[in-house]
């Protein structure tokens, strides 16, 4: 576990984490903490010895912080499997023991669960669930879990992977500039033959990824932009799908046009209820069709702001900066 400034929710991650059998050992990697994260974690070894308390001197050059933070503690791990994960994650009784149950049953040599999202304010309520929505259908868990299928997708929250196949995968260190690292690390796996499993994490596992409207934005401007594609036409085609932009057009007819506003308004609602179907589909509310409007103002916002900081190379994310070229994006 990677942790930098997580004194809010380690201890429940890491008290989740022992309170599974099947795992033999839990690696807290301390990345430059300036909190009190180190402080509680030592806080709790005293009666969870599984725990053990690691700590980097700041990433070499050429690292995403976290990957180097969770390449140190695989350095160290002894199991044959090796679960990664994050401080915000919340592992549900039986968490562990399922993954390798799926391991065993898919012959899988990488397991990974997307959590059940904890959303608390309206922003949150907003934002996350369409974010999640576009990423299904664009790393179905049909197409990931299919050997075929060029399609490969974890989530760091929970990302369990047998050592061989990690090994041969070159591990982080293959990936150490990645910002996706998980997506990087699954794709690796699959492509040296390893099969994964990916699917729901309702029941496994819940997070809550930001307590703020500032971390959440600086969370999706850093990953946004790459998860859906990471190209100039993949930002252009992801606004042109999820914009309104005909219900729009046409409410603006109707300032003129008094019967082209109830059309407008139609399509308006039309476009709201898919949004309630898939939100359904996808495990989340219904209620939830209120934020449509703000949901797609705020998705869109924050693709262009993640898709403008790729152009300009430059990412921030947790006090560091990272500077990369990434092909395809026109500056």
């Amino acid at each position: 576990m990677p942790a930098r400034n997580e004194e809010a929710v380690i201890a429940k991650c890491v008290e989740s984490l022992a309170a599974q059998p099947e795992i033999a050992e839990i690696l807290v990697v301390d990345d430059e903490s300036s909190d009190r994260t180190a402080d509680i974690v030592r806080g709790l070894m005293p009666r969870l010895p599984r725990v053990r308390l690691l700590r980097t001197e700041g990433p070499p050059p050429g690292w995403v912080g976290k990957n180097h933070a969770v390449w140190t503690g695989a350095q160290k791990a002894s199991g044959e499997w090796l679960l990664f994960t994050d401080a915000d994650a919340e592992h549900l009784p039986g968490s562990a023991a399922k993954a390798l149950e799926l391991a065993r049953e898919h012959e899988a040599g990488l397991v990974s669960f997307s959590p059940e999202q904890v959303t608390k304010k309206w922003y949150e309520k907003a934002l996350i669930p369409l974010v999640y929505i576009r990423l299904a259908r664009l790393y179905s868990y049909d197409a990931v879990n299919d050997p075929k299928s060029p399609v490969a997708a974890a989530n760091g929250q929970f990302l369990m992977v047998r050592r061989d196949a990690y090994d041969a995968a070159g591990g982080h260190a293959a990936l150490a500039g990645e910002v996706l690292e998980d997506l990087a690390l699954a794709r690796a796996v699959k492509r040296c033959g390893a099969a994964l499993w990916f699917g729901s994490g309702i029941g496994v596992l819940r997070v809550r990824m930001y307590r703020s409207f500032s971390a959440m934005w600086a969370g999706w401007k850093k990953n946004l932009f790459r998860l859906i594609g990471g190209t100039n036409r993949s930002v252009f085609s992801e606004l042109d799908d999820v914009l309104p932009w005909m219900a729009v057009l046409v409410l603006l007819a109707g300032l003129q046009v008094p019967l082209a506003m109830l059309i407008g308004v139609l399509l308006l609602i039309f476009r709201q209820l898919s949004y309630g179907t898939q939100l359904a589909r996808n495990g989340y509310p219904f209620s939830f069709t209120v934020f449509y409007l703000p949901a797609v103002t705020l998705y869109s916002a924050v693709l262009w702001a993640s898709y403008r900081a790729h152009v300009r190379g430059k990412i921030e994310w947790k006090g560091r900066e990272y500077r990369m070229e990434i092909p395809g994006v026109t500056r």
